[in-house]
């Protein structure tokens, strides 16, 4: 385990670092918005079932893609309901105060999301929050990395009720680690949580896959659907949703791998384009191209990633971006869990 832990922390190839495990040759997304966007390019016509509207809060871009009906679900292949994906400036991973004005919007999402469900939390109710991942592996440490910067208050709340202050909700929190790590599935140990201490509502945070590298590292999706802890890398576990823990369940998620086996089919399709754009119709080489189907470039692939179809990608400052994403995230969520708080009063109790 170290030594594979080991490799996993030092493998790099110009400046883009390699790691995880996926199984198959596909086109891996967790965000809803590029699901719709794979099937839309893929058949050339809209979705049924499937509504989006964009809107802009502090200068920061929201696009919520609700799916609402069995058509849309089958479709894009996430169940219904709402999906709400933020984009996150590109200096906010170096700017403190727009990394505030964002934790403040994503708190104001979740917040609606919160309502959404029916679950607009009064101070006598029990948020729980899960951090899915592996804190061993930088660019699924989001979970872990965010849980050690909450505001957790349900001890206190029951240890010093009178030294308390009203405002204050209770929050309890835990970050489960992995199956290769405990032993034990996540959804186990969250289920038996969820079972002894009862909260009415659950928030999941986990590092999701992106269909493209732009949005790697720069978008937040928030859904009130629950989630399948490691589906974007093909290592798929039980859902954690209403009902698998009968509760309702909302998952936070910001992509931080990219399929490499995607990006190089992105290459070829580029340089297909480029010759294309170019009038450049003759040649062996374009005539090859041209003329692949995706079996044949599946294969074409799978031969340059050195007959691996296992690697994902992550760009080089994926540490120092982790820790930004993390503080976003957590603010967010202690904002929104403890609406009567300012940011002072939150910051004040962290310290």
């Amino acid at each position: 385990m170290n030594k594979h832990k080991e490799k996993t922390n030092n493998i790099s190839i110009n400046r883009i670092f390699i790691f995880g495990v996926v199984n198959v040759f596909n086109t891996r997304t967790d965000l809803a918005l590029e699901a719709k966007e794979i099937y839309e390019n893929e058949s050339g016509k809209d979705i049924d079932g499937v509504k989006i509207s964009e809107s802009l809060k502090d200068n920061i871009k929201i696009t919520n893609v609700n799916v609402i009906e069995d058509v849309g679900e089958k479709m894009i292949g996430k169940p219904k309901g709402s999906y709400i994906t933020i984009d996150i400036p590109k200096l906010a991973h170096y700017d403190g105060e727009l990394r505030d004005k964002l934790s403040k919007v994503m708190g104001d999402e979740l917040k609606e999301i919160i309502n959404s469900i029916g679950n607009d939390l009064d101070n006598s109710m029990t948020a729980l929050v899960v951090g899915l991942g592996n804190w061993n592996i930088t660019p699924d440490s989001l979970g872990p990395k965010v849980i050690s910067r909450l505001m957790v208050t349900r001890h206190l709340k029951q240890l010093v009720p009178d030294k308390i202050d009203e405002r204050i909700r209770p929050v309890c929190a835990v970050a489960p680690g992995v199956l290769g790590l405990t032993g034990i599935e996540s959804s186990e140990i969250i289920k038996g949580i969820v079972d002894k201490i009862k909260p009415n509502i659950i928030i999941c945070i986990d590092a999701l896959a992106s269909r493209k590298m732009d949005r790697v590292n720069s978008t937040i999706q928030i859904s009130n659907t629950g989630i399948s802890p490691g589906s974007g890398v093909a290592n798929r576990r039980m859902e954690l949703s209403i009902k698998t823990l009968g509760v309702p369940v909302i998952a936070i998620g910001v992509p931080t791998v990219v399929d490499a086996a995607t990006m190089a089919n992105d290459t070829i399709d580029c340089v297909v384009n480029e010759l294309i754009s170019k009038s450049k119709t003759g040649g062996e080489f374009y005539n090859m191209l041209k003329s692949m189907d995706k079996e044949e470039k599946r294969k074409l692939i799978i031969e340059i990633l050195n007959n691996s179809e296992n690697i994902m990608v992550t760009p080089k400052d994926v540490d120092v971006v982790i820790e930004s994403v993390s503080k976003i995230l957590a603010l967010g969520i202690n904002m929104a869990l403890q609406p009567e708080l300012n940011l002072e009063e939150i910051n004040t109790f962290l310290e």
